[in-house]
C-alpha cells in the first residue's frame, strides 16, 4: 500500500483524520501566501476534502506565477468535478505556459465535461498532430475519462476517424478501436476494426482486436474463426498464447483456451492455467489426461524432476479432480521451501473438503504456532481458518480466530481488513468501521481501506458526505481503479445525484465487468425510469454471479 505521509506530517494528519468534522484551516488573511495555501490544500487533499483542496490550490495559483501550481490546481479541480474552478485554473495555466500536450489534454477534458464539442474537437485534433507519439495518448485519456456524456465522446471519436486524424500507427489504432469497444459503440467499433485490419494486415494484435469486436457484436462463430486462424502463430509466442487463450475463455470455451495454452513449451504456469481452465470447463477427461502427463516423470523413475512447484501443481490438479486424498498426499510431499508454506495452507483446506474438519482446524492451529515459518504464513493460517469457520457457518468461531490472530499480530492490516468485512456481513457497521479506521490510523493512505469504509458508509448508513470524502481520498491515489469509480458513483447516487452517478458507474463497468457494478448501474437506471436498459444490466449481473449480494438487494429493492 502507498505510504504518502511521512513522520513529519503524521501527527498533524492523524489529528485531521480522527476529527472529520473539522474543515481545513481557515485563512488568517484574505490572500494567504502561496506556501500557506499549498500546505492547506495538501491537508485538505489528504483528508479527502476535494472541494477545499481545489479552493486552496486555486488560491495558491492566483498568488504565484508558477505554471506548475496552475497545472496542479487544474488537475485537482477536474478530479473534484469543479468545472468553474477548473476553468479558472486552466486560464492561469494557459497564460503562464506554452501550449504543452498536458495543457491541451486538460483543455480537451474540461471541454468534454462542459459538453463543448467545438473546443474538445479542436484540442483533440491538435493532440493527434503531435509528431512524438505522445499527443494521441493524451487525446485517448481525455476521451476515455473526461466527459459526462459517453455519446459525445463516441461522436467526437467518429469525427476524428472521418477526418483521418488518428496517426497511422498500430498502437494508436488499437487503442482508439479498443476505446470504441469500451464505449459500447458497436457500429463505430466495427468500422474502426475493419480499417485497422486493412491498414495492418497480418498483425496478431489486430486479429485479437477483431475477434474481440466480433464477440462483443455477438458474432461468436466468426470470432472463433479469427482465433483459430491466429492459433498457429501463438505456438511460438508465449505472451500471444495467453491472450488467445483468454479470448477463447471469454467466448465461453475454456477447454479451447486450455488447448491453446497447450501449444509450445510448457512450464508450471501454463500447466496450472490449463488445469484451472479444464476444471472450469468441467472437462474431467482432459484434466485427467493432463494429470497423468505430469505424473509420467515419477512412473519413469525420474522423481528428481518432481520439484516443489510440480508437486504443488499436482496437488492442485488432484483437488480439481476431487481426488482429495491424492491431493493431500502431494501437498504433504512438498519439501521445505516457499512452496512448502502454500502446500501446508492448501492441505488445511483439503482436509476440510474431506470432511476432516477438526483435523483441518488443528493443522491450522499448528501452523499458526510454528516458529519455523515466516510471519506471513502464520498470519495466512489465521485467515484460512477464519474462512473455513465462515464456510462452516461458525459465526462465533470465525470471530474467535480473528481475535487470536490479532492478539498475535495486533496491527496486521490483512486481519483487520478481513475482520472488518466479517462485521459488515453481520450488519455490525459500527465494528466494521472501527476495524477499517484502525487500518487508516496505521496506514492513512491505505487505498483498499479508504474505499471499503467509504463504500460501507455510503451503502449502509446515511453518512454520505463522510463517505464521499473517504472515497475521494481513494480516488486521488487511484483515479482509474474500477472498484473506486464504482464506489464514487454509488455515493453520488445515494446523494441524489443520479445523472452524475450513472456516468461514473457506466465508466466503472466498461473498465471491469463485475456483477456488483452491473447491479449498481441497473438500480440507478431503474430509479431514473429507464427500466428496459436496467433489466439488461440486471441480466448481465446474473450471468456474472446470480448470488451476488448487491444484485440480490437491488432486485429486492426494485422488484425487477
Amino acid at each position: 500500500m502507498p505510504e504518502m505521509i511521512r513522520t513529519t506530517l503524521a501527527a498533524v494528519l492523524l489529528w485531521a483524520l480522527v476529527q472529520p468534522a473539522i474543515a481545513a484551516p481557515k485563512p488568517a488573511k484574505e490572500h494567504p501566501d502561496p506556501l500557506a495555501a499549498v500546505m492547506a490544500g495538501e491537508f485538505a487533499l489528504q483528508a479527502g476534502q476535494l472541494p477545499e483542496a481545489t479552493r486552496w490550490y486555486l488560491e495558491a495559483a492566483r498568488q504565484d506565477d508558477d505554471p506548475g501550481l496552475a497545472e496542479r490546481a487544474t488537475r485537482i479541480a477536474l478530479l473534484a468535478k469543479d468545472d468553474a474552478r477548473a476553468a479558472e485554473a486552466l486560464k492561469l495555466w494557459r497564460a503562464r505556459s506554452p501550449r504543452t500536450l498536458a495543457l491541451r489534454g486538460a483543455e480537451a477534458t474540461l471541454a468534454l465535461r462542459q459538453d463543448n464539442a467545438r473546443v474538445a474537437r479542436r484540442e483533440l485534433a491538435a493532440l493527434m498532430k503531435d509528431a512524438d507519439d505522445l499527443g494521441w495518448r493524451y487525446a485517448l485519456t481525455a476521451l476515455a475519462s473526461g466527459g459526462k456524456d459517453p455519446d459525445l465522446a463516441a461522436r467526437l471519436l467518429d469525427e476524428l476517424v472521418d477526418d483521418r486524424a488518428i496517426p497511422d500507427k498500430l498502437q494508436a489504432w488499437l487503442a482508439f478501436a479498443g476505446l470504441a469497444q469500451q464505449l459500447e459503440q458497436r457500429d463505430l467499433a466495427e468500422r474502426m476494426v475493419a480499417d485497422v485490419v486493412k491498414r495492418f494486415p497480418g498483425e496478431p494484435q489486430v486479429a485479437l482486436l477483431h475477434a474481440r469486436q466480433l464477440r462483443q457484436a455477438d458474432r461468436k462463430p466468426q470470432a472463433r474463426a479469427v482465433l483459430d486462424d491466429l492459433l498457429p502463430k501463438a505456438a511460438a509466442d508465449s505472451a500471444l498464447r495467453l491472450e488467445v487463450a483468454e479470448e477463447y475463455d471469454r467466448l465461453g470455451d475454456p477447454a479451447a483456451a486450455s488447448r491453446a495454452l497447450g501449444q509450445g513449451p510448457q512450464d508450471s504456469l501454463t500447466y496450472g492455467l490449463r488445469a484451472s481452465l479444464l476444471a472450469k470447463a468441467d472437462d474431467t477427461t482432459a484434466l485427467t489426461a493432463l494429470y497423468d502427463e505430469l505424473r509420467k516423470a515419477s512412473d519413469a523413475g525420474q522423481a528428481a524432476q518432481y520439484n516443489p512447484d510440480r508437486r504443488l501443481l499436482l496437488g492442485q490438479i488432484a483437488e480439481f479432480l476431487k481426488r482429495r486424498e491424492e491431493a493431500l498426499e502431494w501437498y504433504r510431499s512438498v519439501p521445505a521451501g516457499e512452496q512448502r508454506a502454500e502446500a501446508r495452507l492448501r492441505s488445511i483446506n483439503t482436509l476440510y473438503e474431506l470432511g476432516r474438519k477438526e483435523e483441518a482446524f488443528a493443522d491450522a492451529r499448528r501452523l499458526q504456532g510454528d516458529a519455523s515459518v515466516g510471519d506471513g504464513t502464520r498470519r495466512d493460517a489465521y485467515l484460512m481458518e477464519a474462512e473455513l469457520r465462515q464456510k462452516d457457518k461458525q459465526d462465533a468461531g470465525e470471530l474467535e480466530v480473528f481475535a487470536r490472530g490479532l492478539a498475535a499480530y495486533p496491527d496486521d492490516l490483512a486481519l483487520l481488513y478481513s475482520r472488518g468485512l466479517a462485521w459488515e456481513r453481520r450488519d455490525n457497521i459500527g465494528r466494521a468501521e472501527a476495524d477499517l479506521r484502525r487500518i487508516l490510523v496505521i496506514d492513512p493512505e491505505n487505498v483498499a481501506a479508504l474505499n471499503a469504509l467509504g463504500y460501507t458508509l455510503a451503502d449502509r448508513t446515511t453518512r454520505y458526505q463522510e463517505a464521499l470524502e473517504l472515497i475521494d481520498r481513494a480516488r486521488t491515489a487511484a483515479p482509474e481503479d474500477a472498484a473506486i469509480i464504482d464506489s464514487y458513483g454509488w455515493v453520488l447516487y445515494r446523494l441524489g445525484r443520479n445523472a452524475e452517478a450513472l456516468v461514473e458507474l457506466r465508466r466503472a463497468f466498461t473498465l471491469q465487468k463485475d456483477p456488483e457494478i452491473a447491479a449498481h448501474v441497473a438500480e440507478v437506471l431503474w430509479v431514473m425510469g429507464q427500466k428496459d436498459e436496467a433489466r439488461r444490466y440486471f441480466d448481465e449481473a446474473r450471468k456474472l454471479d446470480p448470488n451476488n449480494r448487491s444484485l440480490l438487494r437491488a432486485l429486492e429493492k426494485t422488484g425487477a
